[in-house]
């Protein structure tokens, strides 16, 4: 069965009209006889949305009973049962109720998709997992519902609805999208101009990239090779010499002229092994252009300017930033270089940048280290030279008469170029076949293969020994040019590795693409296994293609002890090659250890800090539950002594001291209970949308009658809470505030609806905290100021921040106005009002 089509309606925020617009999609498509049903639709109360689901058929909902309440969600097997043309789904975001067929409506729709069912669902750009922190960091607000990115991504289709946060504002001001008791707080919090328009951007810019990546597919599958000007795309060549941070920074500035300009910052290597570019220089322009907001990529190619030329070309740039060249004039001989070639090849879809910079005309410096020495181009000229040369020199002599002298001079001139251009093969060629021209056309006799005169036979063997010689010292020199070439990068790449293993900087995935890199593969991984006769696991790898899962996979293997090897896909490396590459495999395995190491130590750090709680609990045993237990005990024995005759008063004291007692070793044992609880982790709340009013009036029986004024309104929404955990959080936090409160000023607990969020403030008119302390107060073990050993252990305020932040909520502290403290107890929302009795559907996090 063919997979369904899935269609997403995108939106920066709520309220933008993506259910409107789902709906709108489907009265067209039932208007043209499409069979098309409604799984799930959320109204949030809003009239206009309810009106559009007149004249849809709609799929009966699943009631779930959950904690004493009765839920609904999508009915997926009533969905597949009726098997529609196309099937909407709202909220793909939506965490199901416990006891759902999936966890997460997402999958409910990877189902219908799979049994050849169209889907047409919405969801906010917030509640993208890969964008998680970066809404947080803006709004505040951690959204605990996220949908995989990679389930967006593979929908047919992804259309944007959009809408400007003023007219946002507008229809929130109108009561279009909350009700009129929540528009304020919303306004004045989560939907504030500046949040709105940064969620704007923040999904302009993702469906760009993902429309960037649509056209990428076609211009990929239709062979599109000519560039489309979409918008600007500034690729960077860098040579890896130090002008290339010029070029970056300049191309950076290209980039911010134009709207979604973006800079892509390429290095070319050869594909014969390690460079002389110098690793640090390129990792440090790397650092750069990422900080610019640019990308960097690393190229293999031999024909630089071609390679150039496809990588624009691939990517779709519009600009191409060059640096102008190092080389000297008298370098030009050996070509125009690669600005010129690449302004030449570019065409006129690709503009091409010269830009000056402090190193132009000073050298190129060590050529590139290659296993042939000599380009294939002056290589293919040696051999010109050498061959053609000698021929044509022939011809032009017979025309005119020098001299035998001049003759022999102007023959090893041709082979000398053939040495300089081509090396040693061209130049003994050239030297072979000059010796031949000389002696059949300019010694006599002449036209034959013999000498009449011996000094010409000396003469012919001095011009054969000049040739060699010259021909073995250039060939002498280029062999030593490569290899002071390859050992500068050699003791580049082992300075850079020596450098990392000093400072402890490099991850296994970081080393693992340097590899990649340096040595032109496709991939690299670090293999590893127990024994022998264990398989091998891949403990880290990077690049494309298929995972290597044996060493003997791969194109090149180094192996690193006995259960270690490094393995690299993408072709058989020299053997020279081989020795950088042990270092490298030395350095992963020190990189692996590292890291190892640092887990051992964070777990060793956990174990210390639970000693040293247990340390501290042991110590809280040994003196403050001495005291209750003391009275205890006190009181007990005198009411068992025979000596005294008690009154009933006295008696009924005594009773009352055991009582208060106990009930304070119940708390101070509750308290240490908890915190431990805390400590390993094992605190797991049931959360559940419950009633304020039904909480904290019983977190208030632990203290004086007349201690603490409650405000809570009933209009209130319902938190979504675990109930016995924040009746303890309020009850610490009431009897820490009650605790320091100035005798006959009681304590104010209030409560307020702030967009999704509910906040419990507790106001105390004590002598409050400085900024300093105000964390260091939630701290295990901790009493402010000079509060006696008797007043508690210090695990009040600790345990009760731990309950908030386990049912995903916060509790902090502020000054009160005036003096005194305010604890902050920041609590999530429900989605139903606390007056209602019938839970209304929607993304709630259970």
């Amino acid at each position: 069965m063919a997979r369904g089509k899935f269609r997403i309606y995108l939106g920066a925020a709520p309220g933008v009209g993506k259910t409107y617009a789902m709906l709108s999609e489907a009265h067209r498509r039932v208007e043209r006889g499409t069979d098309c049903v409604v799984a799930f639709v959320e109204l949030h109360d809003r009239p206009r949305t309810e009106v559009m689901l007149h004249g849809l058929e709609q799929i009966p909902r699943k009631r779930l009973e959950y904690r004493g309440g009765t839920f609904t969600e999508m009915d997926v097997d009533a969905v597949l049962a009726r098997h529609p043309q196309v099937a909407l789904v709202d909220e793909l975001a939506h965490t199901n109720i416990p006891g759902s067929r999936n966890a997460k409506r997402w999958q409910d729709v990877e189902e219908l998709l799979a049994a050849g069912i169209d889907v047409i669902s919405t969801v906010n750009i917030q509640h993208l997992e890969s964008l998680g922190d970066v809404v947080e960091s803006i709004t505040g607000v951690r959204q605990r519902e996220t949908v995989p990115d990679e389930v967006v991504r593979r929908a047919d289709q992804i259309e944007l609805v959009d809408m400007s946060p003023q007219a946002l504002r507008r229809r929130m001001a109108h009561g279009n999208i909350y009700k009129p008791d929540k528009v304020d707080a919303a306004l004045s919090n989560y939907f504030r101009p500046g949040n709105l328009t940064a969620l704007r951007e923040l999904a302009l810019l993702w469906v760009a990239d993902r429309v960037d990546e649509y056209l990428k597919q076609y211009r990929s599958e239709h062979r599109v090779s000519k560039i489309w000007g979409s918008r600007e795309r500034i690729v960077v060549g860098l040579t890896g010499g130090p002008e290339g941070r010029t070029l970056i920074r300049r191309a950076a500035r290209l980039a911010e002229k134009g709207a979604g300009g973006e800079v892509l910052a390429v290095y070319i290597a050869r594909s014969d092994g390690l460079t002389a570019a110098s690793p640090k220089e390129l990792a440090v322009q790397r650092t750069l252009v990422e900080d610019l907001g640019g990308t960097f990529h690393h190229v293999v190619g031999d024909d630089i300017p071609a390679a150039l030329l496809d990588f624009a070309r691939g990517v779709n740039a519009t600009q191409i930033v060059l640096g102008s060249s190092r080389r000297k004039t008298w370098q030009y001989v050996f070509g125009p270089g690669v600005g010129a070639t690449v302004a030449r090849e570019s065409g006129p879809d690709l503009d091409v940048h010269i830009v000056t910079h402090d190193e132009v005309a000073k050298g190129r410096g060590l050529p590139v280290a290659r296993g042939a020495r000599l380009g294939r181009g002056r290589i293919i000229w040696g051999w010109a030279v050498g061959l053609a040369g000698p021929a044509i020199l022939a011809v032009l002599l017979n025309a005119v008469d020098l001299g035998l002298a001049n003759n022999v001079l102007l023959f090893l001139t041709l082979t000398v170029a053939a040495a300089l251009l081509g090396g040693l093969l061209p130049a003994l060629a050239s030297a072979a076949f000059g010796t031949f021209l000389l002696n059949y056309f300019f010694t006599p006799p002449l036209h034959r293969l013999t000498i009449a005169d011996s000094r010409n036979i000396v003469a012919l063997v001095i011009f054969v020994a000049v040739a060699v010689s010259v021909a073995s010292v250039m060939d002498l020199a280029a062999r030593r040019t490569h290899q002071a070439a390859r050992l500068r990068a050699e003791s580049e790449i082992l300075s850079f590795l020596a450098g990392n293993v000093l400072r402890g900087e490099t991850s296994l995935e970081a080393l693992l693409e340097r590899v990649r890199e340096t040595f032109g593969m496709e991939s690299a991984a670090l293999l590893e296994r127990k024994s022998d006769i264990d398989p091998w696991t891949c403990v880290g790898r990077v690049g494309f293609g298929g995972p290597v899962e044996r060493p003997e996979d791969a194109d090149v293997d180094m192996p690193v002890g006995d259960h270690m090897a490094l393995a690299l896909t993408g072709r058989v490396l020299p053997a020279e090659d081989r020795r950088v590459l042990a270092a490298f495999a030395a350095q992963a395995v020190v990189v692996l250890d590292r890291r190892r190491l640092q887990e051992e130590a964070d777990q060793a750090r956990t174990l210390a800090e639970g000693n040293r709680i247990r340390t501290a609990l042991l110590a809280a045993v040994s003196h403050d539950l001495r005291t209750p237990l003391a009275g205890i005990k006190a009181a007990v024995s005198s009411l068992r002594s025979d000596d005294v005759a008690w009154s009933e008063e006295d008696q009924a004291e005594l009773l009352e001291g055991i009582e208060e007692g106990a009930d304070r070793l119940d708390h101070l044992v509750g308290n240490l209970l908890d915190m431990s609880r805390l400590q390993t982790g094992t605190v797991t709340p049931i959360i559940r949308e419950v009633d304020l009013d039904e909480v904290v009036p019983m977190a208030l029986g632990g203290v004086p009658e007349d201690s603490a004024v409650l405000d809570v309104p009933e209009t209130l929404p319902m938190v979504r809470v675990d109930a016995g955990l924040l009746e303890r959080a309020v009850a610490n936090v009431v009897e820490n505030a009650v605790k320091y409160s100035p005798d006959g000023t009681p304590v104010l607990v209030a409560a307020s609806a702030i967009a999704d969020r509910v906040e419990v403030r507790v106001v105390d008119r004590g002598p409050g905290v400085p900024d300093e302390a105000k964390d260091r107060i939630f701290e295990p073990f901790q009493r402010y100021g000079d509060a006696p050993r008797g007043a508690g252990v210090g695990l009040g305020l600790a345990v009760a921040r731990g309950f908030a932040e386990a049912m995903g909520g916060t509790l902090n502290a502020e000054d009160t106005p005036g003096g005194g403290l305010t604890m902050v107890l920041t609590l999530r929302a429900g989605k139903r009002p606390a007056f209602l009795s019938v839970p209304s559907e929607g993304q709630a996090s259970w």
